[in-house]
């Protein structure tokens, strides 16, 4: 008999290996997963694989599913220091008046340090074990991610205006190259090429993304077609849509997350299909800033990878991928006038497997399959508001809320135990976070 580090036991599991199940049910009962050195090792029955591994760190999960961890695959993780900072407002009033005076009033390395830190934390006191970070000083967020013991693909971002960050779009590619090579052998961060969106980046510095993600094998991360203004301003400037401008400069294929895409007509949604064009999904962003619906039922009979993201905390205003999931699924739903739209399968395998795609990891991380990372989260349906069990999936969608989210593994290494923290301090976290609430709320006042 072979021993392992860990072996779980739950009482469901939901392996998202197959983007539709043959059996017709995703939940399997009486299995056990086989945790070693970071990686499954073994999936399966339970008496079988009990007569095979023998692990000290048995752990039973009675009531409890184990699923995949959940991939946030589009944030800005600093900006829970901004989260209330300015509501209800459309996206270029909060952009412009409001959030781009405050972070360059704001935004340093402390700055970068005590957001990440805290978003993190939520983070992973919600089930998310990866997320995909675009925002300044990324290298900071890399650094802290990577000691947390979270994974994350984090964005090389571009602008073709100066910030706290770099001057112009030469400086921004440079930095985050020199960044990325930093980070070549990290087990745990990659790195994206992030041009912020199609208004705030010149066709020049775009063009040389689109070559070096094609030299690099890099994914690229880019907010597209987010409001109906931005639509009509790049026609105005360019004389063509967002997309159709994009594609001329090649950026669309299977490399790129388009970030948002509410504002799709059927045609771009072929070319989005036929480029293999990854698409985030932020359901709860895109309804507060009022930007708009993103066609999600349209673009899954299409054949798009559908991911999902929960934006930053200052326009969302929190990092809840289960609560982001459902509500993709019931928006879907009254969206296309079909409550089949985006069921509780395809909810979970975007926020799982669909992230991965899109940020290129899914030979890592994405499912329970053995030889993958030891990405996994239990979940606890014993509470009144998940009982009874008649489909745990149907339930972990529509009914779960992350406080029921009791354990958490990242590369096989417990983050979250019994709703514990195990490498963050909470208490720091959370003390930094009031000092810099306390700090911008007095300057803003006076």
């Amino acid at each position: 008999m072979e021993t392992v580090e860990q072996i779980l036991l739950p009482e469901w599991l939901i392996p998202l290996s197959e983007k539709e199940p043959s059996s017709g049910d995703p939940v399997f009962t009486n299995t056990a997963v086989v945790i070693d050195k970071g990686l499954i090792k073994a999936v399966g029955d339970r008496d079988e694989v009990l007569s095979q591994y023998y692990s000290d760190d048995t752990l039973e999960l009675p009531n409890h599913v184990v699923t995949p961890g959940l991939i946030n695959a589009h944030t800005h993780s600093a900006m829970t220091l901004l989260r209330g900072y300015a509501d209800d407002l459309p996206l270029m009033e909060w952009l412009s008046e409001h959030i781009w005076p405050a972070e360059s009033k704001w935004v340093n390395e402390a700055f970068i340090t005590a957001g990440t830190q805290l978003a993190i934390a939520e983070m992973l006191r919600g089930g998310t074990t990866c997320f995909n970070d675009m925002y300044f000083f990324p290298d900071v967020t890399a650094s802290i991610a990577e000691r947390a013991g979270i994974r994350a693909t984090v964005g090389m971002i571009v602008l073709d205006f100066p910030t706290v960050w770099a001057n112009d779009a030469d400086e921004y590619i440079s930095k985050g190259l020199a960044m990325r090579d930093q980070l070549r052998h990290s087990a745990l961060i990659n790195t994206a090429f992030a041009p912020h969106a199609p208004y705030t980046v010149s066709d020049k510095p775009l063009e040389r993304i689109a070559t070096l993600a094609n030299e690099l094998d890099c994914p690229i991360h880019m907010h597209v077609h987010e409001t109906a203004h931005e639509i009509e301003e790049s026609t105005a400037r360019f004389g063509v849509r967002p997309l159709e401008r994009l594609d001329q400069i090649g950026l669309l294929t299977h490399r790129l997350a388009a970030v948002h895409m509410t504002q799709l007509l059927p045609a771009e949604i072929e070319t989005v299909a036929s480029r293999g064009v990854n698409v985030v999904h932020c359901p709860q962003s895109n309804l507060k800033l009022a930007s708009g619906l993103c066609p999600v039922h349209e673009m899954l009979q299409a054949g798009v990878n559908i991911a999902i993201g929960t934006d930053g905390a200052s326009s969302n205003n929190d990092l809840d991928m289960l609560g982001e999931l459902e509500q993709a699924s019931l928006l879907a739903k009254g969206a296309s006038n079909n409550p089949s739209a985006m069921g509780a399968f395809q909810a979970l395998y975007s926020a799982t497997m669909g992230g991965a795609v899109s940020l290129g990891i899914d030979q890592i991380t994405g499912s329970v399959e053995p030889g993958k990372a030891a990405d996994l989260i239990a979940i606890d349906l014993s509470d009144p508001s998940t009982q009874p069990v008649f489909n745990p999936l149907s339930l972990l969608v529509y009914s779960a809320s992350r406080s029921q989210v009791n354990h958490v593994w990242v590369a096989g290494k417990q983050l979250l135990k019994d709703r514990q923290l195990t490498t963050l301090d909470l208490d720091e976290v959370l003390e930094g976070a009031k000092e810099w609430g306390l700090k911008i709320a007095q300057n803003t006042a006076s």
